[in-house]
């Protein structure tokens, strides 16, 4: 399974907010054996966002669309994906009950409030789409055929995704080792390792730490297996095993 990732935002774009939105999600997909093809961030621009889902629904098995969710003028993303879909934006009667409800609750905690917020403008999603709950604010997300909608504020991104985590499942595996030696010894071998085996390796230099951090991925978990063997046996290198996941 390959997936991309877009995340909306002027903000993101003018480097106001770090975009920590696709670096978790991307470690998680990553996590569940799913090949992350791409990543971009593109502007609260509905014609932008609406051209991307459009092409990438066909290039990917899923796209994941975080921010832009709301009811401020920036919020264009369920309308863009609408039309990347060819859909009517439509108010989903499920998420507008769920929505309705945690205003009440809002307003009632917080009585002094003075201006309005209207379901509507958090419900509104493509046609035919089914919500997803957002248990942390106040706007859902949605999937409409394999493009998958999340809030842009972490905490409810993370939320939302975890409600439909279990929808995403591959085969791709991962295994990290560490070595003393300067990235540029490592090339050769590396180089090598990409030749002999169905792999990819990437070689991520710590200066801090004085290592470097050598990463394996491949769909074929022998071939890893027989990558990191031939590393440990055929460099003369001091390799240490990762203790956790990368």
């Amino acid at each position: 399974m390959d997936a991309a990732i877009v995340t909306v935002g002027n903000e993101l774009l003018a480097g106001d907010i770090e975009n920590t939105n696709a670096t978790w999600l991307s470690e998680r997909l990553t996590a569940r054996g799913v090949d992350v093809a791409r990543i971009l961030v593109v502007p609260d621009e509905t014609s932008v966002v609406a051209d991307t889902v459009r092409e990438w629904r066909e290039r990917f098995d899923a796209v994941l669309v975080t921010g832009g969710l709301g009811g401020t003028p920036d919020d264009v993303t369920m309308p863009a994906i609408a039309e990347g879909l060819d859909r009517e934006l439509v108010v989903d009667p499920v998420a507008k009950a769920d929505v309705q409800e945690t205003l009440d609750r809002i307003f009632e905690e917080n009585p002094d409030l003075d201006f309005e917020l209207r379901a509507e403008w958090y419900a509104s999603m493509p046609a035919g789409a089914s919500p997803i709950p957002n248990p942390e604010g106040l706007a859902p997300g949605c999937v409409a055929e394999n493009v998958y909608v999340l809030p842009g504020i972490p905490e409810e991104m993370r939320a939302v995704f975890d409600n439909v985590a279990g929808e995403f499942d591959g085969t791709v595996a991962t295994r990290t080792l560490y070595s003393p030696e300067p990235e540029g010894a490592l090339a050769d071998h590396l180089g090598e390792i990409t030749e002999r085996f169905d792999v990819r390796v990437g070689s991520y230099p710590n200066r801090e730490a004085e290592e470097t951090r050598i990463k394996f991925t491949g769909d074929d978990e022998a071939a890893l297996e027989e990558a990191v063997g031939w590393l440990r046996e055929s460099a003369e290198l001091s390799l240490t095993e990762a203790d956790a996941e990368e």
